[in-house]
C-alpha cells in the first residue's frame, strides 16, 4: 500500500514556536501538546489537561549530557485533576529537575481509561528503549494491562499517529539509531 500524505495542524498557543503547541491530525481523535516546563502554569483551567493521558518529559542528563526522556501516565484523580497535576508533581520533584519540555498525548473525546494509558505507557517506553536514541529514565517496566484484540488494534493505530506527531514536534525518540556498517 502506498503511504498517504497527512495533514497536521500545529496551533501555537502562545503565538510563537518556543511556547506551547497543540497538535492535531486530520481523522484522529488524539491531541498532543508540547509544553515548555516554564509554561506549565499557563495550562491551568484547560479541561483537556484534567483528562487521562500519557506524557514524555524531555531534557538532558546532568550526569552524562545525554538526551533524556521519562515516559509516564496520568489518570483522572478523585479531585478532578489529571495530566497537568501529574506534570506539576514532576516539576516539584528534585529528582526530575532535568526536564525542560513535556509532550502530552490525550484525546479530544476523553476516551482514555486506566487500561488504555497503561498499554500506551508500556508500548511507548519499550519503543523508546528499543530505539536507543534517548536515555530512558523510567525506573520500572510499565505493565501493558489486559486489553482485547480489538482495543489493541485501536491503540496501535493511535501509536502510529503519535509517532508521526512526535517526529513533527522534533523528537526522534522512536526512530532507532542506525547501526554502523561493518566492512
Amino acid at each position: 500500500m502506498t503511504a498517504r500524505g497527512k495533514s497536521i495542524n500545529l496551533f501555537l498557543m502562545d503565538g510563537g514556536a518556543n511556547g506551547r503547541i497543540r497538535c492535531t491530525l486530520a481523522n484522529w481523535t488524539g491531541v498532543a501538546y508540547k509544553i515548555p516546563r516554564i509554561a506549565l502554569d499557563k495550562c491551568k483551567g484547560r479541561d483537556d489537561f484534567k483528562q487521562s493521558g500519557v506524557y514524555f518529559l524531555f531534557g538532558i542528563s546532568d550526569q552524562t549530557g545525554e538526551d533524556t526522556v521519562y515516559i509516564g501516565q496520568a489518570g483522572v484523580r478523585k479531585n478532578g485533576e489529571g495530566i497537568l497535576y501529574r506534570l506539576q508533581e514532576h516539576k516539584r520533584n528534585p529528582d526530575k529537575d532535568y526536564w525542560t519540555e513535556a509532550v502530552v498525548f490525550t484525546t479530544s473525546n476523553n476516551s482514555f481509561g486506566p487500561t488504555e494509558i497503561s498499554y500506551l505507557e508500556n508500548r511507548f517506553t519499550n519503543m523508546a528503549v528499543g530505539a536507543r536514541r534517548y536515555l530512558v529514565k523510567n525506573g520500572n517496566d510499565p505493565t501493558p494491562g489486559n486489553i482485547t484484540e480489538e482495543k489493541e488494534s485501536e491503540l496501535e493505530e493511535f501509536i502510529d499517529y503519535a509517532k508521526i506527531v512526535m517526529g513533527t514536534l522534533g523528537y526522534k525518540v522512536f526512530e532507532p539509531l542506525s547501526q554502523p556498517v561493518v566492512m
